[in-house]
């Protein structure tokens, strides 16, 4: 990104629009680039207000949606496995494993590298990261920012990745980005739901902006200054002035003094009115399906539903399995088909545990392993381990309630 491109943004609207008009000829020229100046810039909506992901990210319906999944799956244990012949696994501990789930990197932690990714994937689409690999194989992974990443095909149809950092560009190889796509129609990227979303997101900006302009009012629209005579330009002026001592919210509840027959008349507006409620309620609403996060997950519960009770977990369900189950799944297969040698993506490969979403209370996660252990389908450390208790001598072997017995041997004596 040029310096220019960098200051642009604190330029009004019309020069930075002239200035992305340059720029974006200058990328072209230079080969591609426009798609990521657009991103940069954003796009106007028809209420007024440029959509990108600074200006959506103000939102808090947004900013909900991005945090709560990305914290939700970066906060699940993740593991590597190797599955075996009879289809029982066993747990890596190797140096690959450890990226991927403790130290990507010389400066995060693994919650924190799947956080970022996570987020530039709700965000944009796309989240990339720079593979560094040793003599052991994989190293190191580095989040690159997805906004100044650029996907392209080369003249021999090559997947390469032109990335710009710190004023510079860089093109890598495809074996050297971990790149996961969103929901898309099967191309080199997926879909940004910002992009594809600005009506929506730029209406919310716009009626948040309404909103707080009427409350910087002293919740108080314009109204009307009526003057029985024509009045000089010096009049204007000073007519103006004194409407100045009256603007805000801290002049609420002034009494304004006129003469020389002029009459002030309000046009009032009722606080729903201005709020605007049902519109911003419906902002939210929409804002969550862009991104397929349940309202009430982002603390907004639709009319008539309550945040407590059997309905809301069913919510939850349905929000892991069409929701963060998806993302999951894209990021496991991405790890097993890129990360993973080829020789070994049969048998070995990343898993998130969905267990951690679903935690039940300590009573009905109690009865649950209990009928797990009584009917052999786990043993007694296994149970002991989903309690983070340590495994005792003798408890490996799967048991079972022996009370019940076939109806042909009813009656029937034992036989010693």
């Amino acid at each position: 990104m040029s310096i220019i491109t960098k200051l642009a943004s604190t330029l009004p609207a019309r020069v930075r629009s002239e200035v992305y008009e340059v720029e974006k000829e200058k990328r072209t020229r230079e080969g591609g680039g426009a798609d990521v100046l657009s991103r940069i810039f954003g796009r106007r909506s028809a209420a007024g207000k440029p959509v990108n992901l600074q200006t959506a990210m103000q939102l808090s319906a947004v900013w909900a949606c991005v945090r709560q999944t990305a914290t939700v799956i970066s906060s699940l244990p993740l593991s590597v496995y190797d599955k075996r012949d009879n289809g029982s696994r066993d747990t890596v501990a190797d140096r690959f494993a450890e990226v991927l789930t403790v130290s990507p990197n010389a400066d995060q932690t693994g919650m924190e590298f799947w956080e970022g990714m996570v987020a530039w994937l709700m965000t944009n689409g796309n989240c990339y990261a720079e593979r560094t690999d040793g003599r052991l194989g994989l190293s190191q992974l580095r989040t690159l920012p997805s906004i100044s990443t650029e996907p392209f095909r080369n003249a021999d149809g090559d997947l390469m990745y032109r990335v710009r950092d710190r004023g510079k560009t860089e093109v890598l190889p495809r074996d050297k980005v971990f790149h996961v796509r969103g929901f898309g129609f099967g191309s080199d990227v997926g879909l940004s739901p910002i992009t594809f979303g600005v009506q929506t997101m730029g209406t919310a900006l716009a009626a948040e902006e309404s909103a707080g302009k009427i409350f910087g009012n002293g919740m108080q629209v314009s109204g009307i200054l009526k003057a029985g005579q024509t009045l000089t330009a010096e009049q204007r002026v000073q007519a103006r002035k004194m409407l100045e001592a009256y603007r805000g919210s801290e002049a609420a509840w002034k009494v304004m003094v006129l003469e020389a027959g002029l009459d002030f008349q309000t046009l009032t507006m009722n606080p729903e009115d201005a709020q605007m409620l049902e519109t911003r309620r419906f902002s939210v609403e929409d804002i969550c399906r862009w991104f397929g996060v349940p309202p009430i997950v982002v603390g907004h519960a639709g009319q008539g539903q309550t945040m407590w009770g059997s309905g809301v977990e069913q919510i939850m369900i349905a929000w892991m399995n069409t929701g963060l189950n998806p993302i999951l799944r894209r990021i496991e297969g991405r790890v097993r088909k890129d990360l993973i040698a080829p020789g070994q993506r049969i048998k070995r490969y990343a898993e998130f545990n969905r267990e951690g979403i679903l935690q039940m209370d300590s009573k009905a996660k109690a009865e649950f392993l209990t009928k797990l252990v009584s009917n052999g389908i786990m043993s007694r450390n296994e149970a002991r381990e989903k309690l983070n208790l340590a495994r005792r001598d003798g408890a490996d072997d799967l048991t079972a309630q022996t009370a019940m017995a076939p109806v042909q041997d009813l009656g029937k004596e034992d036989t010693p």
